[in-house]
Parts: C-alpha cells; sequence; structure tokens
C-alpha cells in the first residue's frame, strides 16, 4: 500500500495540472490576440488608408483628364475655325507668283483676330501644299527641315482626313527657341468644294494651360507627360517612377520607397493624346491616428475582459471539478478501493461525469461480485467432476475390471485398457487449463466409454458425427463427460437394454452446435424444466443425479455470458437429446 501512495506521489509531481496549464494557455492566448489584433488593426487601417488613397488619387486623375479634354476640344473647336478662315484658306489657295508680304501679313492678322478670344494659343502654322507657311508669332520658332521632309511626320494627320490630331511640338518639328514644349493641334485643311487638300494647320497651345488645371487641383504632386518622355507641367521629378511610354487609358497605382518615404504613384493616360497625367501621394509610415489607438485599446480591454470571465467561469465550472474528481480517483488508487465519489461539484457535464464514475464503479462492483460468484460456481462444478472420477469406487471398478481382463483375455488388452486409463486421466486432468479444444474433449468421452465398456459389455454403443471445422473450437473443459455419465447411469442402465450414446458437433454460423443424445429411459416434462431453470438455486438444492446436468448448463451459461445455450428434447422410455449452442467465435484457435 505504501509502494501505491509513493507512486501516486510521484505521477502527481510528473502530471502537469490543469489550472496550471490553462492558467498559461489563457495568458499566452490574451498575449498572442492582444499582438495579432494590435498588428491587425494596423494592417487594415493601412489598408483602408492606401484604398482612401486610391480612391481620391483616382478622383484627382479623373478631376485632371476632365479638365485636359475639356480644355483640348475648346482649342480643338478654334482650330476648326481657323481652318475656316476665307483669309487663311486664299492664302493656301493663291498662286504662288501672287504670294507677297501684304498677303502674309492679310492672313495672319485674320487668324490673330480669331485668336484675340484667347491668351493660351501661342503660335499658328499653316503649311501650303508647296511647303510655303506663315506663321502667327514671327521668329519663337524654329522648324526642322529634316523631319518635315520624312513622310511619317504628317502620316497621322493626313490619315484623319481633316480631324485634329494632339501632338507634342508639332509632332516634333515645330519648337520654341526657348525650349519650352507646346501642345499642338494638327489638322489636314481642305477646299469646300473639292474636299482637296490645300494645306496642314497646326495651332501650337502653351503649356501654362496645364499649369492652371494642376494648380485648381492641388499642384506640385501632379504631372502632366508626354510619351516620349516631356515634362509638360507639374512636378518633373514623378517622370522618374511613371513608365510614360507603357501607359494605359486605365489608372495604375504603384508603391514606391523614396528614402524612408512610402509613396503611391497613380497615373494613366489621357485618351486620344499623348499626354499622360500621374499624381504623387505619400503613406504615412507613422503610428495610426489618436483615436483609432483608442478604439484598439478599448477593444483590447474588452476582449481582455472577456478571457478574464472565460477563465474564471472554466475554472470554477471545468477545472476546479475535475481536480475534485481527480483528487477522488487518486484516494481510490491510494487507498485500493473502488468507491462512489460523494464530491460537491456543479450540476452540469462534470456532474453527469461523476454520476457515470459512481454509477460505473457501482457496476464494477456488481460484475465483480458476479464474477467471484460465478467463479465459485464453476470451481464447484470442476471439482464436483473431479471428485467424481477421482473418487475410489471409480477408480477401484476400473482397475477391478482390468483385473479380471487379465484374468480372462491375457496381457495385451490389459495393457490397452491401461493405455486408455491413462489416456483418460492426461486429457480429463489437462495440466489445470479450464477450455480445451473439441477434439480433446470428444477424446476424453471415446476413453471414458472404452474403461465403461469394459465394465459394462455391450449394453453401451457410442457413435460420434464432429465437423472438421468444429474439432479445433475451444469449448470449456468436462462438459461432454457428465452428460455421458448420466446417460449411462441414469438412462441406458435404468432402461435394462442395450444402449446408443450418440455424440455430434457442427459449426453453423460462427456458433458451435455441440448434442449428446442417449436410447435411454427418457426425461419428463418437470425433469426438463428443473434443469432449464439451473442457476435460479444453488447446488445445495440439487440431487446427485442432476447435479452433472446442472452445472454443466451453468459453466457454458458463464462462459458464454448467455442463458440461452441449451436445448433438451426427449420422449420418456425413447430417448433423451441435450444440444448446447456455444457462441464464441473469438475463442476459436
Amino acid at each position: 500500500m505504501d509502494s501505491i501512495k509513493e507512486e501516486s506521489k510521484i505521477i502527481r509531481k510528473k502530471r502537469n495540472s490543469l489550472v496550471t496549464g490553462l492558467r498559461v494557455i489563457t495568458l499566452f492566448m490574451v498575449v498572442i490576440m492582444a499582438v495579432s489584433f494590435f498588428f491587425a488593426v494596423l494592417y487594415l487601417v493601412r489598408q483602408e488608408r492606401i484604398k482612401n488613397i486610391k480612391v481620391e488619387a483616382e478622383r484627382t486623375l479623373n478631376s485632371l483628364e476632365d479638365g485636359v479634354q475639356a480644355e483640348l476640344n475648346r482649342y480643338k473647336e478654334l482650330s476648326r475655325l481657323i481652318m475656316m478662315d476665307k483669309g487663311l484658306v486664299n492664302y493656301l489657295c493663291a498662286d504662288i507668283g501672287a504670294i507677297d508680304g501684304g498677303l502674309k501679313n492679310r492672313t495672319r492678322y485674320s487668324v490673330l483676330s480669331i485668336l484675340n478670344v484667347t491668351t493660351m494659343v501661342d503660335s499658328v502654322f499653316a503649311f501650303r501644299n508647296d511647303g510655303l507657311y506663315i506663321n502667327s508669332s514671327h521668329d519663337k520658332y524654329t522648324l526642322d527641315d529634316n523631319k518635315m521632309k520624312n513622310e511619317e511626320w504628317l502620316a497621322d494627320i493626313l490619315e484623319k482626313r481633316g480631324a485634329s490630331v494632339i501632338s507634342i511640338n508639332g509632332n516634333g518639328a515645330i519648337m520654341r527657341t526657348n525650349g519650352v514644349p507646346v501642345v499642338s493641334i494638327g489638322r489636314v485643311i481642305n477646299d469646300i468644294s473639292s474636299q482637296e487638300k490645300i494645306g496642314i494647320l497646326f495651332m501650337n497651345i502653351s503649356t501654362v494651360c496645364l499649369d492652371r488645371k494642376l494648380d485648381v487641383l492641388g499642384g506640385g504632386a501632379l504631372t502632366v507627360i508626354s510619351e516620349d518622355g516631356v515634362v509638360l507641367s507639374g512636378e518633373r521629378r514623378l517622370k522618374e517612377f511613371i513608365p510614360y511610354g507603357e501607359c494605359s487609358e486605365k489608372i495604375t497605382h504603384e508603391m514606391i520607397r523614396d528614402g524612408v518615404a512610402n509613396i503611391m504613384i497613380s497615373y494613366c493616360k489621357v485618351p486620344e493624346t499623348p499626354l499622360v497625367i500621374g499624381c504623387a501621394t505619400p503613406v504615412g509610415n507613422g503610428f495610426v491616428m489618436f483615436e483609432t489607438v483608442k478604439v484598439i485599446i478599448l477593444l483590447i480591454l474588452i476582449f481582455s475582459l472577456l478571457v478574464i470571465i472565460t477563465s474564471a467561469f472554466v475554472t470554477r465550472n471545468v477545472t476546479n471539478p475535475v481536480k475534485e474528481l481527480t483528487r477522488a480517483m487518486e484516494h481510490n488508487k491510494e487507498t485500493g478501493r473502488l468507491e462512489t465519489i460523494d464530491a460537491k461539484i456543479v450540476d452540469n457535464e462534470i456532474g453527469m461525469l461523476r454520476d457515470s464514475y459512481n454509477a460505473m464503479v457501482l457496476r464494477v462492483n456488481e460484475l465483480y461480485e458476479q464474477n467471484v460468484d460465478n467463479e465459485k460456481t464453476i470451481r464447484r462444478a470442476e471439482m464436483r467432476v473431479l471428485q467424481e472420477q477421482i473418487k475410489p469406487h471409480f477408480l477401484y471398478n476400473s482397475i477391478e475390471t482390468i483385473g479380471f481382463l487379465a484374468l480372462d483375455a491375457g496381457a495385451d488388452k490389459v495393457h490397452d485398457a491401461l493405455e486408455t486409463m491413462g489416456s483418460f486421466y492426461r486429457n480429463f486432468l489437462s495440466k489445470g487449463v479450464r477450455e480445451i479444444p473439441l477434439s480433446r474433449e470428444v477424446q476424453i468421452v471415446k476413453d471414458y466409454l472404452s474403461l465403461q465398456k469394459l465394465r459394462y459389455g455391450d449394453i453401451i454403443e457410442d457413435s460420434y458425427d464432429i465437423d472438421e471445422n468444429a474439432e479445433d473450437f475451444i469449448v470449456p473443459k468436462l462438459i461432454l463427460q457428465p452428460l455421458v455419465e448420466n446417460s449411462i447411469y441414469h438412462g441406458i442402465r435404468l432402461k435394462g437394454e442395450k444402449g446408443v450414446i450418440k455424440i455430434a458437433a457442427h459449426l453453423e454460423d460462427g456458433t458451435l452446435h455441440l448434442s449428446v443424445e442417449d436410447t435411454g429411459v427418457g426425461m419428463s416434462k418437470e425433469m426438463i424444466e428443473r434443469a432449464m431453470s439451473a442457476g435460479s438455486s444453488g447446488p445445495e438444492d440439487k440431487s446427485e443425479e442432476s447435479f452433472g446436468l446442472w452445472g454443466t448448463i451453468e459453466r457454458i451459461r458463464i462462459y458464454c455470458n448467455n442463458d440461452d445455450v441449451v436445448r433438451i428434447s426427449s420422449e420418456p422410455g425413447e430417448y433423451t437429446r441435450i444440444e448446447f449452442l456455444i457462441s464464441v467465435p473469438q475463442r476459436r484457435i
């Protein structure tokens, strides 16, 4: 007992405490959840901020795009008026000999009269088919003759057949002397009557109009770039981050790292123009706003409070009751007694566990007592059989029979008889085992009947019908011999004539059907009913004649854990047949 207590103490030391474990896990969970929640909120705030930045950038770029488109549309209409100007048409259609300084001045004044409505048109160039041209701004521009001789220079304009085409610096051939770029609107000028080309018009717009649009939207964080990389307006440094030659009309957002700051770059191409617009918005890396911090702290406190409440609830309703159950179980283990638990536990699932444990304890004790009673019953039955076969009168009768046989039949038959008796007792005792194969049980009966035939001669005849599949089936030892003995002494001998004992066995659906049938005096219904009700009373009220049958039935019932194991049929004066149904398939070897 002391060793059990010491072992229990060692086990308790080694075993982790559920309460301690729960506290550690709860604290760990609070810390992990708080940190995770904090960073999750930071992430969500950052993502929301980025989302808002994208929305704001798209709104800004859409506004800038709409403004640029509106401004360009206004100048497109103005270029339409210029290309229809009568003075300009006269210049383009005049013979080369009629062109002099006066015609050029009149044409220039006619164009300027139309341009008086705006100050943003920097110049107007009108090219005749023969290469002559006029310039409304005199000497502020230079022309690239090589570029103008290239067929690709006017390819886009000619393809439009009078519709406007937006380009930068007259599609690269008309440039201001001070290097400041201009936005050019080019058109083919056709004769009204014949619709034949009579010239090309380039109206060059100052980028100041773009500066004004950017100033309205916030200025420095915006830029307008041409597809070939010319910064027209706004922040020049943004050119480094915008792939101006590969932009689509859909707004694109890219996050870049500029020193220690994160910047959102948004850009797109203005439809039907070579213009790319972009904006830059800083994405703050600092802590979230103070209001957000307060919300985070509040949520963490609420979560911590909920965890504490949950932990207290679990401790009161789970860990403490489990601790009480564990203490009671350890007490049972230390004392070596299986007793019920009377600890006061909350009436919940843990209380159900206590009640189930108590019910299990009661059931185990009941089964233990029942098992003890069954073991006593089996022992009594086995001892009774052993006593019946080992008691002196059986040995005396067997030895006396062998002695007469020695005088009458000679040494050979005496030797066979002694061998038979030795085989009988060897199988009968079976080295103390309680369960044997059916084949050995049948051999015990054969040896027993061989010894009995030496005494009673020809009044006994036996036959066997044993299925080969049933020979290895494990059965309780000495279940056939008592029945065969009853058949001889209480059946065949009482009838006073030769009798037959038939032993049969076969398997059916995993159940062994084992029967003993004799042609003796038979059994009445009252005797059968008393035999079938065996077990309702102890062996003290059983007669010597019925003990063998009663003990065998009771042993098989306990062995199979089933009361319905026997079938008895009989006809008084004709026969008696006893059949056992043994359903223990897992015991087959």
